[in-house]
């Protein structure tokens, strides 16, 4: 007897393959409406991605590049896909650009809520006004220690009462090694500030201004020191001429004997001072610690505190009372190290790495241990590359363009935490810091944010930027090995930036 199933005036398999036949056309209908829609997007990406192409290649047919390597790579981070790719493996000198491995490894391994400590202790008793004992400056590495910081510990002592200190006034610089210079800093970059030594207690960039100005004609100029202070000699050897004289002298420090002297020598003309920074030059100081104690030394003595004996170095006492600390935050830090691009500031904060993975004294090689660390994280092998120190002061460095970009995937997909952090401290085209003065009245302006990189042949910009479409794209340009003038390598890198700022 035939039967049927109940409520169903078709056969199960019927109607098995009614329905098969229904999704089937449905994936169809949809397979050709996404296609619909999806296809002229990809095109429309694929010709922009082509428009960007000609455009940078025609950029790097120019005959400047025939003796000058060029590496770049080009990321877009909100599509994920790479736009540009041109050397970019081969090992170049970052200069600068090596702060971007500095700043990612220190927040990575220190964290965005660090604070550099400069603290402040005694030994002894507080007696009728009178320190029956030592003051300790203890370093921290804090590389943006400025004279009125210096004030701030003066206060910190006067609020105690004290008007008379019966011992001697220390700095313990114990948490660093003895090293003042960075492995591969060359011999006559002293007395460049951009080449100031280095110290667990630094103090004014461990530098000091210079301002020479005529006096009477026939008379030496007048040299004012910023912050005047006894710890530096003079000798000025030099004579003030009529206004009409070109200007002639220049001002030094007795960096071949490695002493504290500035040396100005030469004409200067007597002129009405326009503009201060034209007859200022600053320069470096041999041991800072010893200038730092000097300047609180002078500054406890104008506040009319007195002591017994004299500073120096040494280590903190046991048992020592805890007074005060000077506190800097990492991101104040690494703004000096992006935006303008600081080389003690760098050199401090791998010191700070250092420090906090394998205790006192701390070193640069602990430091960039932490650095290799980082960069094996990214799926690269660190023994591949070459670091020397955490500025990037070094010729010895050795990075790609890959690597470079490649932290700059790494921190925005991986550690939105650190991301704002480490992006707001890079420089702004046409804004601030080392860009200030580029990309001015393009789409690039206000928009490029990125860390440059100059040594003796080398310019390098490395960074994000935010395209026409609205896409975060990420990008490193390298250059070295040219003798022309680094304004022509930094037109290339800025019309590159304008190119990705109206890529669409």
């Amino acid at each position: 007897m035939l039967s049927l199933e109940s409520g169903n005036s078709f056969p199960r398999k019927v109607k098995l393959k009614i329905i098969i036949k229904i999704f089937l056309t449905s994936i169809c209908l949809f397979v050709f409406t996404l296609n619909i829609f999806t296809q002229p997007d990809n095109q429309h990406q694929e010709s922009s991605i082509q428009d960007l192409t000609s455009g940078i290649n025609k950029l790097i047919n120019d005959p400047f590049f025939e003796k000058t390597t060029i590496a770049i790579d080009i990321f877009d981070l909100t599509d994920s896909i790479s736009l540009f790719k041109h050397n970019e493996k081969p090992l170049l000198h970052p200069a600068s650009n090596m702060k971007i491995l500095t700043s990612i490894a220190g927040l990575m391994n220190l964290g965005k809520d660090y604070q550099f400590k400069t603290q402040l202790f005694h030994t002894g008793v507080i007696e009728d006004e009178t320190l029956f004992g030592d003051l300790f400056v203890v370093g921290g590495f804090d590389p943006n220690f400025k004279t009125e910081d210096i004030d701030s510990l003066v206060k910190i002592v006067q609020s105690l009462g004290i008007k008379n200190i019966e011992g001697g006034i220390y700095a313990d610089v114990s948490n660093k090694d003895s090293l003042y210079w960075g492995k591969g800093w060359m011999w006559d970059d002293d007395p460049d500030p951009d080449a100031p030594y280095l110290s667990a207690l630094n103090i004014n960039d461990n530098s000091i201004e210079v301002f020479v100005e005529g006096s009477e004609i026939g008379s030496p100029a007048k040299v004012t020191l910023i912050p005047q202070t006894d710890f530096v000699d003079i000798i000025n050897n030099t004579k003030t001429v009529s206004a009409n004289s070109r200007e002639s002298f220049k001002i030094a420090r007795d960096w071949v004997n490695k002493k504290n002297t500035i040396i100005v020598e030469g004409e200067v003309p007597k002129v009405k001072v326009i503009d201060s920074t034209a007859q200022t030059e600053k320069v470096n100081l041999v041991n800072p610690e010893k200038y730092f104690l000097t300047l609180f030394k002078e500054h406890l003595e104008q506040k009319e505190i007195q002591f017994v004996k004299p500073s120096g170095i040494k280590i903190l006492e046991a048992n020592s009372v805890y007074l005060a600390a000077i506190n800097r935050s990492i991101d104040t830090v690494l703004s000096e190290v992006n935006k303008d691009s600081d080389n003690l500031d760098a050199e401090m904060l791998l010191y700070a790495i250092a420090f906090n993975d394998s205790g006192a004294p701390a070193n640069a090689d602990n430091g960039l241990a932490a650095v290799k660390r980082f960069i094996d994280t990214l799926g690269f092998n660190s023994d591949d590359y070459y670091l020397a120190d955490g500025s990037g002061v070094s010729h010895y460095n050795l990075v790609s363009a890959e690597l470079l970009l490649e932290t700059f995937k790494y921190i925005y997909y991986k550690r939105k935490d650190l991301f704002p952090l480490f992006y707001n401290s890079l420089a702004v085209a046409g804004v601030n810091g080392t860009l200030r003065n580029r990309m001015k009245s393009t789409s690039a302006q206000n928009n490029v944010r990125a860390k440059t990189g100059t040594l003796n042949g080398v310019s390098n910009l490395s960074g994000y930027v935010t395209s026409k479409n609205g896409h975060l794209l990420a990008y490193s340009i390298m250059m070295q090995n040219f003798v022309e003038e680094h304004s022509k390598a930094r037109s290339f890198q800025d019309t590159i930036c304008m190119l990705l700022a109206e890529y669409e």
